[in-house]
């Protein structure tokens, strides 16, 4: 966990910009110096009135004796300059700020890639994928142009504001203190509203990140969802946590939607007021038409701020809750530091022990997975883990590679705790093939090549070669340079498991985890597949989670898992001949292919 983070409350909008300046801090100079340029942009602006007041009262004085054509040119060329300058001050501001906050996305964006490689896998059983990928797009977008957007806007017009106040008591203290009393009136509301409001804002954007999970689970499986009747269902949740998306923003877009139309009520009562009051002094002879001229203008700038005001603190409540989510985020539990912990030593001979493991899943630690798994697995051997589904298998798996930790016993690679090497460097030593493919947009020739990106075109295509991958490949259009599209759905089930296993083979791990690798593909693919298995496993020490039974009758070793233990072991015949729980499962699959 960084040490500057610290949990936040969701309507600590301080907090966030605690934790936001720690990204902006080597920027800090250049962000005060768009910040003073706004302030400046918003003085200019103040002193235009005055001007236009002068050319008003010129042009009043002179209707008797002749207009000064050249006083009011100078005033209008001062005015020139005057909102010339604001312009370019106001732009400038806007550059600063876009840049840098254009950067601190950018960083903050490179964090929470790094993070997801830190936080423990029991993070990922509490939060669905699309709500953390929200939380790296969506949320930081929001954050960014919040901050572009907000904080120059709240300065520049509460410059502005105060640089009307003490202008407009300066040419009239009375219509002055008329426009102040009625804008308090405003400014109370507006800060009562605020306080209502805040908490509106960031339950929309975590009720859109559950929206974003959901729909992103939903995608991925959506041809399931056709098929299947769970199309009602899921239309169902996607309602419900729509309706919550749509409750969230109505309310908060109502609540900061007020805001608009009751600074525009209160500047026109400013109007009203100022034209009344100040037509009665004109009469009377205390004030010319000029400063009428110039009140009406300052009212207009004076209260303009307000709803700038109102606006950019509705930007500064939005990104304070996507900054909420990020820190969140960036802030949650880490695995521990092992950057001090030995390297595997190399090359890995491959034995591997099970010394009575005993394992629960953090979030559910009544529920025993694994009870006493005890088992040797000497360098080279093809153990095969069988058993019913819940028996621990996969589970096994994640503790060898440490995406857990045992809770008791241990877990020997060439006779040392799997937990003495970091788990990064520990994980180089496997090589895995799942049942779910993992493949990217890009060329298949990329796709192999993730295996050991240092490979050259050669090493792949052997590597292709080698896992039966080749022939198929050659037929595609393009070949080895084929586009493979977002969701591989361009080559067959089949043939993603074949560039995976030929990935593997890249990989040229000492240590190999299938995992059902061939559950969903035919028969015909299936004995491909195998094939290119069999290549691949030849040398090394290899661990086989199958379904099929008859895919591992020639496993060197079958390991029979039930309820967390291992109930038998031995080879196919062997267990074949005792008649057990294994021969029990294995004719059972027989009877269902026969039947």
């Amino acid at each position: 966990m960084r040490p500057n983070m610290r949990p936040m409350e969701k309507t600590d909008l301080k907090g966030a910009l605690n934790d936001l300046s720690t990204y902006m801090r080597k920027s800090l100079g250049v962000v005060v110096l768009a910040l003073v340029l706004a302030a400046l942009s918003a003085v200019l602006t103040i002193i235009g009135p005055d001007q236009v007041g002068k050319i008003a009262t010129i042009m009043s004085d002179g209707l008797l004796g002749g207009i000064d054509l050249a006083a009011i040119a100078r005033v209008g060329i001062l005015l020139a300059v005057i909102y010339g300058l604001s312009a370019l001050f106001g732009f400038i501001q806007h550059y600063i700020m876009a840049s840098v906050t254009l950067k601190m996305s950018y960083r903050i964006r490179a964090e929470l890639s790094e993070k997801i490689n830190r936080v423990p896998q029991k993070y990922f059983n509490f939060h669905a994928q699309g709500d953390i990928l929200s939380r790296i797009t969506n949320d930081v977008s929001t954050l960014q142009q919040g901050l572009t957007n907000s904080l120059p806007t709240i300065i520049s017009a509460a410059t502005q504001f105060l640089g009307c106040l003490i202008m407009m008591f300066v040419t009239e203290w009375r219509l002055a203190l008329v426009s102040l009393g009625i804008t308090l009136v405003g400014l109370l509301l507006v800060a009562f509203i605020m306080s209502r409001s805040q908490k509106y804002f960031t339950a929309r954007q975590e009720s859109l990140g559950k929206l974003n999970g959901y729909v992103e689970e939903m995608y991925s499986g959506h041809e399931v969802v056709r098929i299947s009747r769970a199309a009602e269902p899921v239309g169902k949740t996607f309602d419900t946590l729509n309706d919550a998306v749509y409750d969230a923003n109505w309310r908060s877009q109502f609540l900061s939607g007020v805001m608009q139309p009751l600074m525009n009520v209160i500047g026109n009562l400013s109007y009203v007021a100022v034209c009344v009051l100040g037509s009665i002094l004109a009469i009377q002879g205390i004030i010319d038409i000029g400063v009428i001229v110039s009140f009406i203008l300052y009212v207009r700038l004076f209260t303009s701020p307000l709803t700038q005001i109102a606006q950019g603190m509705t930007n500064l409540q939005t990104a304070s809750a996507s900054a909420h989510r990020i820190f969140d985020f960036l802030g949650s539990e880490e695995m521990p530091d092992e950057s001090e912990k030995p390297e595997l030593p190399r090359p890995v001979r491959g034995e591997v022990d099970f010394e009575h493991v005993r394992f629960s899943y953090p979030d559910s630690p009544d529920k025993i997975i694994i009870k006493d798994f005890s088992a040797h697995v000497a360098p080279g051997q093809k153990v095969a883990i069988v058993g019913p589904t819940g028996a621990g298998k996969t589970t096994m798996v994640k503790l060898l590679m440490r995406f857990y930790d045992v809770d008791a016993g241990a877990i020997l690679v060439d006779g040392r705790d799997v937990r003495d090497y970091a788990r990064g460097d520990l994980r180089r030593a496997f090589g895995m093939v799942l049942q779910d493919t993992w493949l990217f947009k890009g060329t298949i020739m990329e796709n192999i090549r993730y295996g050991r990106p240092d490979a050259t075109d050669a090493e792949v295509i052997a590597a292709a070669k080698a896992a039966r991958a080749d022939a198929f490949i050659r037929t595609l259009p393009g070949g080895y340079q084929m586009e493979l599209n977002e969701e591989a759905t361009n080559v067959s089930q089949g043939q993603k498991q074949l560039l995976t296993i030929a990935r593997a083979v890249l990989a040229n791990a000492p240590i190999l985890i299938l995992d059902e690798a061939t559950s969903s593909v035919d028969t015909r693919t299936e004995q491909l597949i195998q094939e290119a298995m069999d290549h691949l496993m030849r040398g090394r020490t290899s661990f086989v989670i199958a379904h099929r039974l008859s895919t591992i009758r020639n496993a060197d070793c079958i390991l029979v898992m039930r309820d967390g233990n291992i109930v038998e072991q031995g080879t196919h015949s062997e267990l074949i001949a005792r008649g057990g729980f294994y021969a029990a499962l294995y004719n059972s699959q027989f009877e269902d292919v026969v039947a």
